[in-house]
């Protein structure tokens, strides 16, 4: 495939995509570099050092897998592997071997709505097959991303699908490429995506935990959710923050998440209400117990 930004740096750690080339890349990426008061550190420099690739050298070292929802036919979730695995563990390997995949290991899913096949969050690595399979079922019109995190090579994917690209307008300043086509729309507030699913497409904004998977003879004081301010660094969300995530989603009704990563999707009549649950266990256990997100219900 040719790529316009082929041979443009891109953090392996992230996946995130920088206007210079890979043989000229940042000091750092500043979405993992916490040692800049400027850059963001929720997400870790490896221990192995930054590193840095392009989309043009990975082409021979990746591939993206697509599946369809097992519930539901109009949803597909697209994600990267390494073509050759990493010799050591998933946990080690991530930091001390270059085998790895492209980015955090997030996935993107393809929704098939009455108006047309939105994109939701987006990965790194597109090749030729991944264009096909998605022109295969009537193209993009829209790239919705979650968070800066998974911004990584939106440009590229919006000049091959020749669409726009949904970001929040309060993150703006983390983009690290200039959108010289004008594919982004900022966005300020709440859109639905396809109004009355009850699908709530969370990416990290709240993480499934296993104890939310099983769903009989549940102990009382069992969670479903986990609320991280940084989830590889395990560090909580404080419980103002706790509570506007809530704040955000009382208004809707939902009774399936998808998360941002394969393997994180929950179904349940009474999901939302063990959403509440859950921030409520969280900070209990945290010992917050006087905070605000205890006086709200249903």
């Amino acid at each position: 495939m040719k790529f316009s930004s082929g041979d443009l740096a891109i953090c392996m750690t992230c996946g995130n995509q920088y206007d210079v080339p890979y043989t000229s890349p940042p000091a750092s990426c500043r979405i993992c570099d916490a040692s800049n008061p400027h850059d963001d550190p929720r997400q870790y420099v490896p221990a192995g050092g930054q590193s840095w690739t392009s989309l043009a050298r990975e082409q021979n070292q990746q591939k993206n897998t697509i599946s369809q929802d097992p519930s539901d036919p109009r949803i597909h979730f697209i994600s990267t592997t390494p073509k050759v695995a990493g010799t050591l563990p998933a946990g080690l390997s991530d930091s001390t071997t270059t085998r790895k995949q492209l980015g955090i290991g997030q996935r993107c899913i393809l929704l098939q709505t009455p108006a047309g096949n939105v994109l939701w969050d987006l990965i790194a690595f597109i090749d030729d097959a991944t264009v096909e399979t998605i022109k295969s079922k009537g193209g993009l019109k829209a790239i919705v991303i979650s968070h800066p995190h998974f911004y990584t090579t939106h440009l590229e994917w919006a000049r091959i699908f020749q669409c726009p690209v949904y970001v929040s307008s309060d993150d703006a300043e983390w983009m690290n490429r200039e959108d010289r086509e004008g594919v982004r729309a900022l966005i300020k507030g709440i859109e639905e995506i396809v109004p009355g699913e009850k699908k709530l497409f969370i990416a990290d904004t709240m993480m499934s935990v296993p104890s939310g998977f099983y769903h009989k003879d549940r102990l009382p004081g069992t969670t479903s959710f986990s609320f991280m301010w940084s989830y590889p660094n395990m560090i909580p969300l404080p419980p103002a923050k706790v509570h506007r995530i809530w704040q955000a989603l009382k208004p809707f009704a939902f009774e399936t998440t998808y998360g941002g990563f394969p393997g994180q999707d929950v179904t349940r009549s009474d999901l939302k209400a063990q959403v509440l649950e859950s921030m409520k266990i969280f900070l209990r256990t945290a010992g917050h117990e006087n905070a605000e997100i205890f006086r709200e219900t249903l």
